[in-house]
Parts: structure tokens; C-alpha cells; sequence
């Protein structure tokens, strides 16, 4: 059962008495259910195996970069003509046609043409740019319609730019839309690099597989900035800057729903994307790199829900909604805004990373598993979101900006260092799905018509589990909301809150148990709860109306500081667990300059 706070603190004059309340009502804050990215529900589950690792996803040929200039063929390009070394390359004024396998190496500068691979769908071929600057007007520059595979690497110390026009026009019955255009696998790699514009389409696109193992790559594209309907694939010494229209790095398999995946396993990307920064259209697989991502233009472009509000219990209009929901960032309801979105599972094992997003920053339409990495968050929506189970290991997740902090139906908190500021809810479990797109960062949270949006529903099948680690949650809605049940076990928990509006340090269902573990709790008293189960002991008093920066310490009998808070809100409650806590022993809790004493529960 729940257990509302009632504990009398008499011999504290200054420190309140905080009574009863009535049942709590938990709608509103989450909003119903909506639409999820890209799944319409009727696919089977796709099982993931994350056992995968970098020589599961790379051949050795996808690092070779060296290649012997005595038997390749050098194609040099003059302008508006092309010369070649051998009858293998076709030249139709400046189209050139490559039809064997052979090692390739080009040079020079081609003003409006393009070079097409069409050989056998057996040929491996080396496409060597040493220095090239092709323009294409109408296509591709980079045209490859028929090989088995095909790799392209960037001579050491080279400088490459391939460029469109501006338009895209048919010259087959592909729909070709980027400045390199690949129909079969492509890899590209080496030390050299290479500069992408593409103002009217996709930077690379590969219609199978899209490696990349090393070189520098700036791309500028107006739609997405890397493209692939099997995987995306990155590792080695590679650099890629994206400045994208749509997603940054995308991948998705409309057939397949297995494929469409991302592994990253090294390399820096440095991501500024109107739409995602990172999108899977099924799993994703971080096992390190450095990645940054500016998506949406920010969180600045998110729904702003100001402490103000309270986390957006006060104002008019529907339970839970903030006078500001109304506020959107993009006409376009659909786009979404991500820094890393996948349709099914996302695995995050190392890496650093600095996501700044006016959609959540990093988010799973399944599950999410972090077992390591440094992640700098800023989000106009959920800093972490996940469908189904988010469960955190290990790693070091600081949150500056977020609607919600941490959200998925069941939340698994075993490790890691979190600190996280909320405008609403710090750790929010609740039912049914988030949906793709943001209208100013939240999908539809305070919309939708009469009955409400999108969001997460606020069913009660719920959890929140913490075994582990250090959380620091700075909220102005809930602490932490278990729209069903909480656990804690282990770790050590802070929780600051508001004293403003329909709030409370902890908020669940059904059950909040307390076995193990440090839990030290501030906030509003009006509707406040307090474990309603512990095999430890708890403190929960009202303590009146205190400022920020007031220091909250608890002592034993004997004088020794068991805990100490100075919280960075104004509070009303104190809640306070730890092992050094007895139920039945008393304790001396001191509130700024007044103490008193009382008897853990």
C-alpha cells in the first residue's frame, strides 16, 4: 500500500507537522499513448545479439588501404575530358564507365561529370581518389551500379571533393540522390579526405552495406548526411562531420526489419542534423568513439516546461497541462529530432559522447542497455527514453537540460554516476510508447484533442529498480514517478524537488520497498510519500518551508553524522534511508540551526 508521510516532528517548533492527503492522481503528467518511429507492430521481434564485435562486422579487406601502382589503372582528369590507362574504363566526354576489377587511382578535376562502376556482380574493385574535385551538375559524381563490392580509399594526404549541382535527373531506373550513390556494398577508408556537398539530396548512400574505417570526411547535405538500407558500419582512425537536412547517419531497411542496423565501435563524428543525429531503422551497437550531436537545432527548440510550472501542474486547461504546451519549434509535427533514436534494441558500452537535442537525446523505441561511456545531455524532451527496459550499468550520464530525465516502463539502475536536471519527472516509469516526432520537442505530449496526445501512458505496470550506483536528480515534477512499483536496493540517491505544485520526492502506485542502499530525498510536502515497505530504517518528516541552501544533517545518539544534504531547492519534506538507519532508534535531525529528535520508522 501506499504510505503517506504523517510523521510528527513536535519538538521542532520550526519544523512543521506534514499531514495526510488524500489519493494521488498520476494522469496528466505522462499523457496517453502514441505512435512509435518507425514500427507499425505487426513485424516479429527482432532478436539482437550484441555478443557482435569488430570481427564480426569488418573483413580485412576493409581496412586495406595500401595498393601497388604498378598494375593499376590511373584515370586523370582534365577538366572537361578524361584520359585513362586501360580499355576497362569507357569515356563518353566526361562520363566514365569502369567494367573490371582492377585497382583504380584518380586524379585531377572533372567540372560536370560522373564516374560509374558496372562491372561484373562479382568484382571487388579500389577506387583510388588521390586528390580528385569531381562536380556532377544533374548526378552522382559517384555513380556504382554493379560490382560485388566496391572500396574506395582516400591517398595519404590527399585532398578530395566530390559535388552535385543542385538536381537530381533519372539516367537509369534508379532513384539516384546522392553524390556518391551506391547500389552494392561500399567501404570507404584510407588517411585522405574527402569533402561531400550535396544541396539538393543525400551525401553517401549505399543501398547494402556502408563501412567506413578511416579517413576524414566533411559532408553537406541537404537530406540525409550517410545513408544505408543494411548497416552502417564505423571504426578505425575515421572522422566524419555531417551537416545534414534530415538525419545525420541513417540506416533502415523497409523489407528486412533485421537490417538497417549501426555499429560504431571508434571514430569521431561530429553531427548537426535538422532531423536525428544517429538513426538505426533497427538495432544500434556504440562500443566506443567520440560522438557529438547537435539535432533540431537543440533543446533550445524543445517544448520549454520552466520550473515555473511546476513541471506542468499548474495552469489552465487539461490535468498536467502547462501553459506553455502549446509552444512548438517546427510546423512539421513529424520531424523527428533525435540524437540517437533505433527502432528496436540500442547497446552502449563506451564512447563519449555530448548530445544536445530538441527531441530526446538518446532513445529506443525497445530497449536500452548503457554499460559504459560519458555522456553530456541537453534535451528539449527525455534526455534517455525507452519503450520497453532502460537498464544502466556503468558510465558517467550528466543531464544539464530535460523535460524528463529518464524514462521507459521499467528502469534498471545497477551502476554509473547520473546527474540529471528535469523540468518534469527525473525517473519516470510508465506505460505504452513515446512517439517519433516533436512539435517543439515533445511528441505530442499536451495534444491531440480532447483525451490528450501522445507520451507515455500512466499506467501502473510500471518499475523502477535501483541496485546500484549514484543518482543526483534535480526535478520540478516528480523525483522519481514509478507509475507502478519502486525498488531501491543499493546505490546512493538524491533526489531534490520543488516545494511548488502537484509534486513529490517520490510518487508510485503500488509498492516502494527500500532494502539496501542510500536514499536521501527533498521536495514538496502537499502530496508526499514515503517508502510504504523497508528492511531499513526511514526518516520522513515534514519540516516546513526551508530555502535553498539550507544544510538537512541526521545524527545518531551517540553524535555521528549518518547523512548530510544541502539541497538546491526550497523544501518542505525531508526523506532519508540508509543502512546506518535503525527502525525504532532514535535520531537527531537538525534543519539549518534547529534540531529535534524522533523515532525512525
Amino acid at each position: 500500500m501506499k504510505r503517506w508521510i504523517t510523521t510528527a516532528f513536535a519538538l521542532l517548533i520550526l519544523l512543521g507537522t506534514l499531514t495526510g492527503c488524500g489519493e494521488r492522481t498520476t494522469t496528466g503528467t505522462d499523457g496517453g499513448t502514441s505512435s512509435t518511429d518507425t514500427s507499425d507492430g505487426t513485424a516479429d521481434p527482432v532478436v539482437v545479439d550484441f555478443s557482435q564485435a569488430d570481427a564480426d562486422m569488418f573483413t580485412d579487406r576493409d581496412y586495406q588501404t595500401d595498393y601497388e601502382e604498378n598494375g593499376s589503372v590511373f584515370i586523370q582528369l582534365n577538366g572537361s575530358s578524361a584520359s585513362a590507362s586501360s580499355d576497362s574504363v569507357q569515356i563518353s566526354g566526361t562520363t566514365l564507365t569502369i567494367t573490371e576489377e582492377a585497382t583504380y587511382i584518380l586524379s585531377g578535376t572533372l567540372d560536370d561529370g560522373t564516374i560509374i562502376v558496372n562491372a561484373p556482380d562479382t568484382a571487388k574493385l579500389q577506387l583510388v581518389l588521390d586528390g580528385v574535385n569531381i562536380r556532377c551538375e544533374t548526378s552522382a559524381p559517384l555513380y556504382i551500379l554493379e560490382a560485388d563490392k566496391v572500396f574506395v580509399t582516400l591517398a595519404d594526404g590527399t585532398e578530395n571533393t566530390l559535388s552535385n549541382g543542385g538536381t537530381f535527373t533519372a539516367i537509369d531506373e534508379n532513384n539516384i540522390d546522392a553524390v556518391i550513390f551506391s547500389k552494392q556494398d561500399l567501404t570507404l577508408n584510407g588517411s585522405g579526405s574527402l569533402t561531400i556537398n550535396s544541396p539538393a539530396g543525400h551525401g553517401i548512400v549505399s543501398k547494402d552495406d556502408l563501412v567506413l574505417t578511416g579517413g576524414t570526411f566533411t559532408v553537406n547535405a541537404a537530406s540525409h548526411g550517410l545513408d544505408a538500407n543494411d548497416s552502417v558500419r564505423i571504426t578505425g582512425e575515421t572522422s566524419i562531420t555531417v551537416d545534414s537536412g534530415k538525419d545525420g547517419i541513417h540506416a533502415e531497411n523497409n523489407d528486412d526489419t533485421s537490417l538497417g542496423f549501426i555499429y560504431i565501435s571508434s571514430g569521431t563524428m561530429k553531427i548537426e542534423s535538422e532531423g536525428d543525429g544517429i538513426s538505426a531503422g533497427a538495432y544500434m551497437q556504440i562500443e566506443g568513439g567520440t560522438i557529438e550531436v547537435l539535432a533540431g537545432g537543440g533543446s533550445e527548440n524543445g517544448t520549454k516546461e520552466s520550473s515555473d510550472s511546476w513541471g506542468g501542474f499548474q495552469g489552465g486547461g487539461r490535468p498536467g497541462q502547462s501553459p506553455a504546451a502549446s509552444t512548438t519549434a517546427s510546423d512539421d509535427s513529424s520531424t523527428s529530432m533525435k540524437g540517437l533514436k533505433s527502432a528496436a534494441e540500442m547497446l552502449i558500452s563506451d564512447g563519449s559522447f555530448t548530445i544536445n537535442s530538441a527531441d530526446d537525446s538518446v532513445h529506443s523505441n525497445a530497449s536500452i542497455t548503457v554499460n559504459g561511456g560519458i555522456f553530456e545531455i541537453a534535451s528539449g524532451d527525455d534526455a534517455v527514453h525507452a519503450d520497453e527496459t532502460l537498464t544502466i550499468t556503468a558510465g558517467t550520464i550528466h543531464i544539464t537540460e530535460s523535460y524528463e530525465g529518464v524514462e521507459a516502463v521499467h528502469i534498471k539502475v545497477q551502476g554509473g554516476d547520473i546527474s540529471l536536471v528535469a523540468s518534469d519527472d527525473g525517473l519516470n516509469a510508465a506505460g505504452g510508447t513515446d512517439s517519433s516526432g516533436t512539435t517543439g520537442g515533445r511528441d505530442g505530449m499536451f495534444g491531440g484533442g480532447p483525451g490528450g496526445g501522445g507520451g507515455m501512458s500512466s499506467s501502473s505496470n510500471g518499475s523502477i529498480t535501483i541496485s546500484g550506483g549514484t543518482l543526483h536528480i534535480n526535478a520540478s515534477g516528480d523525483g522519481i514517478d514509478a507509475n507502478g512499483s519502486l525498488t531501491i536496493s543499493g546505490g546512493y540517491t538524491v533526489v531534490v524537488g520543488p516545494t511548488q505544485g502537484d509534486t513529490a520526492t517520490l510518487d508510485y502506485d503500488t509498492t516502494a520497498m527500500i532494502t539496501g542502499g542510500t536514499f536521501i530525498g527533498t521536495g514538496a510536502s502537499g502530496m508526499a510519500q514515503t517508502f510504504s515497505d523497508s528492511e531499513q530504517g526511514v526518516v520522513a518528516v515534514s519540516v516546513g518551508n526551508q530555502s535553498a541552501g539550507t544544510t538537512v544533517t541526521l545524527t545518531d545518539q551517540n553524535g555521528k553524522t549518518l547523512l548530510s544534504v544541502t539541497p538546491e531547492l526550497s523544501f518542505a519534506v525531508v526523506i532519508l534511508s540508509s543502512p546506518d538507519i535503525v527502525s525504532g532508534e532514535t535520531y537527531t535531525i537538525t534543519v539549518g540551526s534547529v534540531s529535534g529528535e524522533f523515532e525512525a520508522s
